[in-house]
């Protein structure tokens, strides 16, 4: 296994992986980790990890893709759009990978580019990973501390971004998802007596996006819950692909507005790549689309 250490700012690398000599010729991957900058969700250490100081370290697939694991400093990645492009929504974004590590690229800085070049400012979040080996974090614990933390940050820089308080969401892909839809139900208007400024305000999101997300059996819904986008595809593993409808139809008689797409001959873990094919290969179109409908994306 590959392994590289980086910090809270990222850099470029390129990496070549060379195939064992059994093969008939050397093979090489190389792929370049992305440079925008991480920015700490707590700059003097995360509640929880005090005394964690093993670094972040990346594991590179054959197929090139970036697979985060050791998260004890959380932060967010911000994908600004151009100025002349902003519509000032903004979207919160988790990764998935079990809770035991970040797939980063299909499920978060593929996406992040993507809504960012069409006016969607997107902050890829970096959390605690509560079933990594030996790990003391909890989901519902540190994970959706992360979250509503990260929801914290961004508002609190919303003026500087360029972004509307108010049209702050979440985006959550598997593992990420649970992570997502937890801070949609769980969330809080700040605590105006606190001496962080980050505190004082309210870790609600506008809306929640949640593709194929590992839920669990006995998640709650609210009418306060925000609008929902829900998507998945049909042959994921049931309590995805039938548990998502069931929450949609828990959204509808709550009357939450919500929007759900199931995929025919579609799995788990599709995110965005280059190499999907067919209608799922469209589907942050489908995500924009609905955006659009709720009127999230209209200039202020």
């Amino acid at each position: 296994m590959t392994k590289l250490q980086l910090n809270g700012r990222k850099f470029l690398f390129i990496l070549t992986l060379v195939l064992p000599a059994a093969c008939a010729a050397a093979s090489t991957v190389t792929a370049a980790v992305d440079e925008h900058e991480a920015i700490l969700l707590w700059p003097n250490g995360a509640p929880g990890s005090e005394g964690k100081t093993a670094p972040e370290s990346v594991r590179l697939t054959p197929e090139g893709e970036h697979v985060i694991s050791s998260v004890h400093r959380p932060s967010i990645t911000p994908y600004l759009p151009a100025k002349d492009k902003a519509t000032g929504a903004a979207v919160v974004i988790a990764p998935g990978g079990g809770h035991a590590e970040l797939w980063m690229d299909h499920e978060g800085y593929n996406v992040a580019r993507w809504l960012s070049e069409r006016g969607v400012a997107a902050f890829i979040l970096k959390y605690r990973l509560a079933r990594e080996k030996g790990s003391t974090y909890t989901v519902e614990g540190d994970e959706l501390a992360d979250m509503q933390r990260a929801i914290r940050v961004v508002r609190s820089r919303a003026t500087e971004w360029g972004i509307d308080p108010e049209r702050i969401g979440v985006m959550g892909f598997s593992a990420g998802g649970e992570v997502a839809g937890l801070a949609a139900t769980r969330y809080d208007a700040g605590n105006m007596s606190a001496a962080d400024a980050i505190d004082r305000e309210s870790s609600k999101p506008a809306f929640e996006a949640l593709i194929y997300p590992g839920l669990p059996q006995d998640f709650k819904v609210s009418k306060d819950a925000p609008p929902a986008f829900l998507l998945c595809g049909e042959n994921d593993r049931p309590d995805i692909s039938q548990g998502l409808a069931e929450l949609y139809v828990a959204l509808r008689r709550e009357g939450v507005s919500a929007e759900l797409h199931i995929y025919t001959g579609v799995g788990h873990g599709f995110g965005l790549r280059a190499g999907n094919k067919g209608a799922i290969a469209e589907w942050p179109d489908r995500f924009l689309e609905w955006m659009d409908a709720r009127g999230l994306l209209k200039q202020k």
